[in-house]
C-alpha cells in the first residue's frame, strides 16, 4: 500500500468537526474518519514537536532516542525511521512542509530529513495572513509526478499550521462566531481568548483544505483505495497549560485512519472508489493508542521487517494497531491496551543554561499520573531573563528584564499576554498561576471527570491505592525501556546541544538546578 501521513502542528483533541467541535469545519479529516476509523484516545509521545515527531517516525519513546528525545537537538542515523525503511525497500518517499523539526539532522550522519527528501518548491500565489506560503497540495502533486512507474509511495504532509503565530482576528473576519467557542476550562472565558481560539480553528481548516486536495488527487489517479491515510498532530494547541505540558490538552491528539483495501486479504475484491455504498463506515475506537504505534503499523502493512529483528538494536517499542484497523468492532477493540506513556524534556530556551523541565506520565482510560522530576524548576520557564525582548542584545546581557517577562515554554500569544496583563484581577489570577507556578512531584487527575486537569486528586487513603499503583506502573515501564531519568537521574539530557538561539537567564537558586 501507499502511505499518506498528514500531521498538523499543535492541534489538540477534540478540535475537529468529527469530534463535534463547533465553529470548526474539517471535512477532509471527517471523510477519513467516516470511511475508516476515528480514534478518541490517541496520545502523543511528547507535548513538543521535535521529540514527538522523532518518536512517531521511529516507533520509540523520546527517552529512547538520546538527542532526538529533546527539542531542537540532533537525530542520529542509527535510529531508523519508517521513511528510511520504506525507502530502502523500494518505496518512493518524500515530505512537504515540516518534517522532523526543529533540529539539525546533518550533524548525526543523515543526508536528508528523517521524514525523507523535501518537496517544497511549489508556493501559493496568494498567501493567507499568518500562514505558510507552501502549496502543500501542489508539492504532493509534484511528488507523485516524480514517482517511478510501479513504485508504491510514502509521503509525509507536515503542515506548519496551526503553529503560532496567527493573524490576529482572522477567525472572526472569516465569519466565525465567538459564541460557538467552547473555551477549555484552564483558560479564562473572555472575548480576547475566544477570538484567539477562532484564529487557531482557522489555521486547522487551512491544513484540512490541503488534505482534501490530496485525497481528491488520489481518487483521480485511482490510488485512493491502495493508500493508507493517517491524519493526526504532533502535540497540543499552543495555549498556556496545553502545548509543552503532559496534561490532556498537551498530549491528547486527533487521529483518523483510512486504510482502503490495504489490510484486506488478496482474495477480497478492491473496494470501488464510491466507498459510500460498500465500505465500512464510521467506526470509532476508544482504545488507548500511542502515536509511536503508527510506525510499526505502517511497516507491517508494507511487509517491511525492522532490522532489529536480526540485530536486536534499537527495536520499535510501539505496538502495531493492525488488529484494530481490521476489526469490524467499535469501542474498546483491544482490551490489552491499558496504558500509554508520554514524556517531556527541554522545550524552548527557557531556563539558565538551557535546563529542562523533565516530565513523565502514564495515561489510562480513567487517570493521568504525572511525575515532575525536577519540581523545583519553573514549569513554563523562568519568570525573568536578561534583556527586554525575546533575546538579549549585546548591550543587554547584564540587564535584568521585568518579572513575568519570560515563561518562554508558553508560545507568545494574545491569550497569555491577556493573562499576564490581568494577573492581578481576581478572576484571571487563578488561570495565570495554573500556567506558570511550580508543581508538586506527582499529580494525579481523573480525566473522565476533569479533562482540563484542574483538580489534582488529593492524597487520601481512598485515593492512595490508585496513585501508588500508577507510580509503580510508570516506573516499572520506564526502567524496562531504559529511561535515563529513572536509571541514573538523566543528567545526560541536560548536555544535548540545542541548535536554536539561546536566551540568557540569571543563575537559579541551588534548589532549582
Amino acid at each position: 500500500p501507499n502511505i499518506l501521513f498528514a500531521i498538523s502542528d499543535d492541534q489538540s483533541y477534540p478540535h475537529a468537526s468529527a469530534y463535534g467541535c463547533k465553529s470548526l469545519k474539517t471535512p477532509a479529516f471527517d471523510q477519513i474518519a467516516r470511511e475508516g476509523i476515528l480514534f478518541t484516545n490517541a496520545i502523543a509521545p511528547s507535548p513538543g514537536c521535535s521529540p514527538s515527531r522523532a518518536a512517531m517516525l521511529t516507533g520509540r519513546y523520546p527517552w529512547q532516542l538520546e538527542h532526538a528525545g529533546t527539542h531542537a537537538s540532533s537525530f542520529h542515523a542509527k535510529y531508523l525511521t519508517f521513511q528510511d525503511l520504506l525507502q530502502s525497500n523500494g518505496y518512493h518517499v518524500g515530505y512537504t512542509g515540516k518534517g522532523w523539526s526543529p533540529g539539525n539532522f546533518r550533524v548525526s550522519g543523515r543526508t536528508q530529513n528523517p521524514a525523507g527528501p523535501a518537496y517544497n518548491k511549489k508556493r501559493l500565489t496568494k498567501r493567507r495572513p499568518g500562514m505558510s506560503a507552501n502549496d502543500y497540495a501542489a508539492n504532493f502533486y509534484d511528488f507523485l509526478a516524480k514517482r517511478p512507474k510501479g513504485k508504491p509511495f510514502s509521503f509525509w504532509f507536515g503542515a506548519a499550521e496551526p503553529h503560532r503565530g496567527f493573524s490576529l482576528g482572522i477567525g472572526i473576519k472569516s465569519g466565525k462566531s465567538p459564541k460557538s467557542v467552547r473555551v477549555p476550562a484552564f483558560l479564562p472565558d473572555t472575548p480576547e481568548i475566544r477570538s484567539d481560539i477562532l484564529d487557531y480553528y482557522t489555521e486547522i481548516e487551512h491544513f484540512d483544505n490541503h488534505l482534501a486536495k490530496m485525497i481528491a488527487k488520489l481518487r483521480e489517479i485511482g490510488e485512493l483505495e491502495n493508500t493508507i491515510i493517517i491524519v493526526t498532530s504532533d502535540n497540543g494547541m499552543a495555549f498556556p497549560r496545553a502545548k509543552a505540558n503532559v496534561y490532556e490538552y498537551g498530549i491528547h491528539m486527533p487521529l483518523a485512519i483510512r486504510y482502503g483495501t490495504a489490510f484486506h486479504p488478496k482474495s477480497t475484491p478492491k473496494i470501488p472508489s464510491d466507498v459510500s455504498k460498500t465500505a465500512k463506515k464510521g467506526r470509532i475506537s476508544h482504545d488507548l493508542i500511542s502515536l509511536i504505534d503508527l510506525a510499526p503499523t505502517i511497516l507491517e502493512a508494507a511487509n517491511v521487517t525492522h532490522p532489529s529483528a536480526k540485530s536486536g538494536k534499537f527495536p520499535m517499542t510501539g505496538r502495531s494497531i493492525t488488529s484494530i484497523l481490521t476489526s469490524s468492532k467499535s469501542g474498546i477493540i483491544d482490551p490489552s491496551r491499558t496504558a500509554v506513556y508520554s514524556a517531556r524534556e527541554r522545550h524552548s530556551s527557557s531556563r539558565y543554561k538551557n535546563l529542562a523541565y523533565p516530565q513523565r506520565c502514564i495515561r489510562t482510560h480513567k487517570y493521568l499520573l504525572i511525575h515532575n522530576l525536577r519540581p523545583n524548576r519553573w514549569p513554563a520557564g523562568a519568570p525573568q531573563k536578561y534583556g527586554k525582548g525575546s533575546y538579549a542584545k549585546r548591550n543587554e546581557k547584564k540587564i535584568l528584564g521585568p518579572m513575568h517577562g519570560a515563561y518562554h515554554d508558553i508560545d507568545a500569544c494574545p491569550t497569555f499576554t491577556f493573562m499576564k496583563n490581568h494577573r492581578n484581577d481576581p478572576k484571571i489570577a487563578p488561570f495565570f498561576h495554573l500556567s506558570v507556578d511550580k508543581r508538586p512531584k506527582f499529580e494525579l487527575y481523573d480525566i473522565q471527570k476533569d479533562p482540563a486537569c484542574l483538580k489534582p486528586i488529593e492524597d487520601h487513603p481512598s485515593n492512595n491505592n490508585a496513585k501508588s499503583r500508577l507510580i509503580k506502573q510508570l516506573h516499572v515501564f520506564l526502567r524496562k525501556t531504559k529511561d535515563p531519568r529513572i536509571l541514573d537521574g538523566g543528567e545526560i539530557f541536560e548536555t544535548y546541544k540545542r541548535y536554536s538561539r539561546l536566551r540568557q537567564f540569571p543563575p537559579p537558586d541551588d534548589a532549582q538546578k
